[in-house]
């Protein structure tokens, strides 16, 4: 059966209204359309790598300065807490990633009032979530903090820590959510700047809280939702000066005409990516307890280098998402085609330049977090191991893009629950019975990783044929 985004683009072209009466929408994606490829994923990408570097100085900064305290058991409290943090990022990551495929779907299509309506829908729903998560962490903080692999060692610290956090949690959904989804009419540089503020905000603050005060973990958690607060802010603004083509206006609120099914049909896999890569550092975490805690701290710091070449390559990959559903949306194939293709390049250009920085670079960048010399080998030997993977990361992320792009709900579904689940997880727990040394354990990820690029090739091309394999 034809797919109906077949129309011919210089079609569209020629039915485009004339440059006096083109309207906001045209503007402000005229460079989706109009931009020579490399410029149009340059301009894209740029800001979105951009705001992941931020997300990623964010996460380190937490960790650099709870190491500077030389407690150990702090440093391991902060990554036993991350698992159950991410949890709540994948909830913005549900609105921000569906909401962007949808929205930049409709503005292809010439609908910029059901992408006002889905807008509206992704703050008021994500907003409602954030204010119920809040008040169930403070409820079960310890609980909890036990289920996710804290010791009686780590136990104060991390319920410190998560009960804390758990106040910024409706911000950190929008903020999330927000960050994708205004990058979907167009405006990279806006998306980026509120992650910028909010990041800095964290990182400035850090320092004067954790060692300037001697907060200690309850600075790190108190500098989190300060700049959450912050980024949220902003967007709201945003939202509210007129200037955009989006909505959070009560009266656009809907579930209905295909709102919720269209943004959940790409959220719900891209947040599972989240909630399972959560799930998975918990029961790493839990089986890497065995070894000690230094083990727990080890690998805790190896995770946050791998976020070194993870989250630039997050930020190519999402960059170009809005960018390849708006060619999608307009049923110009070429033009996607094209855009995938450069995108693919620079991904692996990037990926093997930060694979080497980073494996060569591991001892400093460890010992940046660590002196207990038991924790900071561990955190070296796990940080190369995690970086095998390096090479293939990029091209796998923007694969992942390029499916969400289409709407495709069944593909980004199975590549979601398959790297940090029905891949990562089997092979972790085989490992365990095969090997059952700490370094083979972590060599579970890079294996995960390998199986779910070649999954996403296979489902790609699954995805191309089926909605551009009989066009024009």
């Amino acid at each position: 059966m034809q797919h109906k985004h077949t129309s011919n683009y210089t079609e569209q072209t020629a039915a485009r209204p004339a440059q006096g009466s083109e309207s906001a929408a045209d503007k402000s994606t005229g460079i989706f359309r109009d931009a020579p490829v490399p410029k149009a994923v340059i301009s894209n990408i740029v800001p979105s790598i951009v705001s992941m570097i931020m997300v990623l100085v964010y996460n380190l900064a937490d960790t650099f300065f709870i190491g500077q305290t030389k407690d150990a058991y702090m440093v391991a409290a902060v990554s036993i807490a991350t698992p159950a943090f991410l949890l709540f990022m994948a909830v913005g990551m549900l609105f921000g990633i569906g909401g962007t495929s949808l929205i930049s779907r409709m503005l292809g299509e010439g609908n910029p009032q059901k992408a006002k309506r889905a807008s509206s829908f992704c703050f008021w729903t994500g907003l409602a979530i954030g204010v119920i998560a809040m008040a169930f962490i403070w409820l079960f903080a310890d609980p909890i903090c036990r289920a996710i692999g804290a010791s009686e060692d780590t136990l104060g610290y991390t319920s410190q820590y998560l009960n804390i956090v758990a106040a910024g949690i409706p911000s950190l959904i929008i903020g999330n959510s927000f960050s994708n989804i205004i990058r979907a009419e167009g405006n990279a540089r806006t998306a980026m700047m509120g992650m910028i503020i909010g990041n800095l905000a964290n990182i400035i603050l850090d320092p004067v809280m954790i060692l300037g005060l001697g907060w200690n973990v309850a600075g790190a958690a108190i500098a989190t939702v300060i700049g959450n607060v912050v980024a949220a802010l902003f967007y709201l603004c945003h939202l509210l000066s007129g200037k955009t083509l989006l909505s959070i206006r009560p009266k656009d609120y809907t579930a209905k005409d295909g709102i919720a099914a269209g943004v959940l049909a790409i959220g719900v896999p891209a947040s599972l990516n989240s909630i399972l890569m959560s799930a998975s550092n918990i029961i790493t975490n839990n089986i890497m307890s065995r070894f000690g805690d230094m083990t727990v701290a080890g690998l805790g710091v190896a995770m946050k280098v791998n976020m070194i070449v993870v989250m630039l390559l997050i930020g190519l990959g999402s960059g170009i998402q809005p960018l390849l559903g708006y060619c999608f949306g307009a049923g110009n194939r070429k033009r996607y085609t094209d855009v995938l293709k450069f995108s693919l390049c620079l991904a692996l250009g990037l990926s093997l330049i930060m694979t080497a920085v980073c494996y060569l670079g591991a001892g400093p960048l460890v010992y940046a977090f660590l002196d207990n010399p038991d924790a900071s080998g561990y955190g070296i030997a796990f940080a190369r191991i995690y970086i095998y993977s390096g090479p293939v990361m990029g091209l796998l992320f923007v694969l992942i893009n390029a499916i969400q792009s289409t709407g495709a709900a069944i593909p980004s579904l199975i590549l979601s629950v398959s790297r940090q689940g029905l891949l990562y997880i089997p092979i972790l727990l085989t490992f365990r019975r095969l090997f059952d040394t700490a370094p083979m354990l972590a060599a579970a990820q890079p294996a995960a990783d390998y199986l779910s690029t070649a999954l996403a090739v296979i489902l790609f091309l699954y995805t191309y044929k089926k909605y551009f394999g009989r066009a024009q």
